[in-house]
Formats: C-alpha cells, sequence, structure tokens
C-alpha cells in the first residue's frame, strides 16, 4: 500500500492532499494515489475551500486551526499541510482506526 501521502517533520505531520470542493459532506475519504483524498462541502471560492479544510483538519486532529499551515497549493486541487503536534489521527477509511 502506497502511503508516501504523510510523513513525520520531528512532531509536525506533512500531508499531501487532493481535495474535492463541494462534497455532500466533510470527510477523509481514503487514499488517492499519492494523495490523501479529502471530501469539503466548501465551494472553492474566494478562499472558502481552504479556510473550511483547514477547519475540518483542525477539528480532526484535535489542535487549533493556527497549527496547520497550507504549504502549498493554495489554488488547486493538490495541496501540502503541515499539522503542527497533532493530538489525535483520525481514521483514515482501508489503512487504520486510532486506538
Amino acid at each position: 500500500m502506497n502511503e508516501d501521502w504523510y510523513r513525520w517533520d520531528g512532531g509536525d505531520l506533512i500531508l499531501l492532499l487532493h481535495i474535492q470542493p463541494k462534497a455532500r459532506k466533510d470527510e477523509i475519504s481514503g487514499p488517492h494515489g499519492d494523495r490523501l483524498k479529502i471530501r469539503i462541502t466548501a465551494p472553492p471560492v474566494d478562499g472558502k475551500a481552504n479556510k473550511h479544510l483547514i477547519k475540518f483538519l483542525a477539528e480532526s486532529f484535535d489542535v487549533p486551526a493556527a497549527r496547520i499551515t497550507l504549504e502549498s497549493g493554495d489554488s488547486g486541487r493538490d495541496k501540502r499541510v503541515r499539522i503542527a503536534s497533532p493530538r489525535q489521527l483520525p481514521e483514515i477509511p482501508g489503512l487504520f482506526r486510532p486506538q
């Protein structure tokens, strides 16, 4: 199984994501090639999808939104984000269920 979509940098988690905006619900869909697919309900207009993604990731990894940095992909579907010291790891369909 290809798990190139994440890596640890000290205590920070780096994720390579593929985002599907205007989805029916917010969810982590699972691996999508060399990225992790995340569906979000926000439209890709005026930065709304990026703001919504950061809020969703903050809730999923139990960190304040200020600890999430969009490192690349500001205007595209493929993004790289850094999560500083995540407090929890969410369930990733088909991969693992945190204890």
